[in-house]
Formats: structure tokens, sequence, C-alpha cells
């Protein structure tokens, strides 16, 4: 393992995040409050409890769900774009480093700021609504596991587009949908039966279900459930990056 390459490649990309970390920070900081004073302040003020949890404190691993997914996905994505942008990529690529120790700079770099910003949104959170977290241990495992395969996810999509509008097209087209409709502000529960079915065909249900009950111990499907979707998505991704970089697709003119 050559841990001088990956080291280089993370704090690389560790120092691009800080020249840009107001915009990085501050901008999912303001929307998230913004979430907080019109769904938790205004319509939760008129919506009862769910499961015993007031409902401004109920959305609250939704919304980390929501920012902890499109930031990973954004960070990976544009992390290995941008070298194939600007053609540094052949620079890494004839350097004797390995497909796995690209992968783990990049990915863990990209992980790393979104556990980071994470933990800020939970701290910006918890000055708006009471928080507890029944089980902070599950509660980690679920950041660092979502961090991790949504970097990878977004690893892929960087490798996958041709420009940079395609960048933004899985993330607002597909996943911020995907989060809205996956329980994130409500529980799937409160569905009727036919479109409660349909819901537990969303990955993102798992997520939030698992992410919820390890803060208030409520969850909309087993815990078991959501760590097994979680690690089956985590393996895919896994799988497509193995083959990309097998095949040079979208890496070798």
């Amino acid at each position: 393992m050559n841990w001088l390459a990956v080291r280089s490649i993370y704090l690389f990309e560790m120092n691009r995040w800080r020249r840009t970390i107001v915009q990085s920070i501050v901008s999912p900081v303001i929307s998230t409050s913004l979430y907080f004073v019109v769904f938790g302040a205004a319509i939760g003020s008129a919506i009862s409890a769910i499961d015993g949890v007031a409902y401004g404190a109920y959305i609250v691993p939704g919304l980390l769900m929501l920012s902890l997914l499109t930031q990973s996905i954004s960070n990976a994505s544009f992390g290995i774009y941008f070298p194939r942008f600007s053609g540094t990529i052949y620079e890494i690529l004839s350097a004797p480093v390995s497909p796995f120790e690209i992968v783990l700079g990049y990915v863990g770099a990209a992980a790393t700021k979104s556990i980071l910003l994470g933990l800020i949104i939970l701290a910006t959170a918890a000055l708006f609504v009471p928080i507890r977290i029944d089980h902070p241990f599950v509660m980690v495992l679920f950041l660092v596991l979502t961090a991790a395969t949504f970097s990878l996810f977004g690893f892929v999509i960087g490798l996958w587009a041709d420009g940079f509008e395609k960048l933004q097209l899985v993330p607002l087209l597909i996943v911020t949908p995907l989060t809205f409709l996956g329980g994130s502000f409500y529980s799937i529960g409160m569905l009727p039966p036919f479109w409660r079915t349909v819901s537990l065909f969303n990955p993102v249900v798992y997520l939030v279900s698992g992410f919820r009950w390890s803060f208030f111990g409520r969850a909309d499907v087993s815990v078991g459930l959501s760590l097994g979707m979680t690690f089956l998505f985590l393996a895919l991704c896994l799988a497509a990056v193995t083959a990309m970089f097998r095949t040079g697709y979208r890496l070798k003119a």
C-alpha cells in the first residue's frame, strides 16, 4: 500500500475544500436553518408528534441524510472530474499508484468533508430543536457508511460525466427527489397501503429509517434491513468503480 500517495491525494482534496470552505459550509447550514424555520417552526407547530417525537426533531435525521447524500456525491464527483477535465488524471494514472489507492484518496477526502458537514448541521439543528441520540454508535456507523457509499457513487458519476452539467444531473433529478420521497419529512407508515409498498422500492427509505432509529429508536423498516441495503449499495458502487478502472472507461484517451 502506497500510503504516501493516498495521503497526498487526500490532503490535496482537503486543501481544495478549505479554499472554498465558506460556500461549502455556509450554504448548506443556511439551507438547513431555513428548513427548520419553515418545516420545524411554521409547519411543525400545526403537526402533532410522530411516534412520540416532536415534528421539528423528527425531521432532523432526514435533513442530515439529505445534506449527506448531496454533499458526498458533489464532493467526490467534482474531485475526480476536474483532474479528467484538466488532463492531470494522466499524471496520476502513470504514477506508481494503484486504482485502489486513487479511489481511497479521493473517496476518503469526500467522505471526510461530508461527515464534518453532517456534524456541523447536527450542531446547527440543536440550536432549533431539542435533539436526543439514543444509539450514538449506530448513528456514527450510518453516518460513516452513508458518506463513504455515496462518495463512491459520486466518484462513479465523476468518471461517467463528460461535462460539468452532468455532474448535477443525477443529484438533482434522482437523488434529491428520492430523498424527499424517502420519508425525510414524514413516516411512510402515514401513507396509504399502496404508496407505502411503493415507497419500499426507494433505497433512500432504508437509509433515513435506520438513521432515524439511531436518534429516536423509531424506524419504518428494521435496522438490520437498513444496514443490509446500505452494504448492498456500497458493494454495487465498488463493483462499478472496479469495472471502470479495469476497462479504462473515460480514463484513457
